[in-house]
């Protein structure tokens, strides 16, 4: 009986070591680490769409950091911060389609704004992400896009124009809606 009980403290010992602390804190990064992994395989899938040279994951170097594996350098893993600003952009996009995947499994989103960003972009990379946005219409999302690329204003059915006045005054008009 004794042995049965030992063997049951040890599992409860092993349980508290893995996650347990008297102000809950090991649980709470055991849980935001698991999280973050769901949402680099969500963001990943988005990547692999828009740039399959890179893949986001959980830095071995910090408990909740990212890193980059940049598989043309044979899975190189590299910090996030030495990407370009291009390929920055086009990570960041990833990761917030995979947050939008990830919260969209118990609450509907419905819209994603983007504020600037593709400036830094070359023409080919520019053409994945404005197809990949465009895929996201297909999906009935509502995509917002702050920009002052001419590509953007091409490809742009609906723009909404801010024209700036004097005063502190601007004028807005919509051109191209049905």
């Amino acid at each position: 009986d004794l042995e049965e009980k030992q063997g049951l403290i040890s599992v409860w010992q092993k349980l508290r070591e893995l996650i347990g602390s008297s102000d809950g804190q090991k649980f709470r990064i055991y849980a935001q680490k698991v999280s973050l992994d769901v949402l680099t395989r969500h963001a990943n899938l988005h990547l692999k769409r828009l740039n399959d040279r890179y893949l986001v994951s959980r830095s071995t170097d910090s408990v909740l950091g990212l890193e980059i594996e940049d598989l043309h350098q044979a899975g190189v893993k590299r910090p996030m911060e030495s990407l370009s600003g291009g390929e920055s952009f086009l990570v960041s996009l990833a990761l917030a389609l995979g947050l939008s995947d990830l919260a969209g499994r118990n609450v509907q989103i419905g819209s994603l704004f983007i504020d600037e960003g593709f400036g830094s972009l070359d023409s080919d990379t520019l053409e994945i992400a404005i197809d990949s946005l465009e895929s996201l219409l297909q999906q009935e999302k509502t995509v917002g896009v702050i920009s002052h690329v001419p590509l953007l204003k091409e490809r742009i059915a609906t723009q909404v124009v801010v024209e700036k006045k004097s005063g502190g005054v601007s004028r807005l008009t919509v051109v191209g809606s049905n």
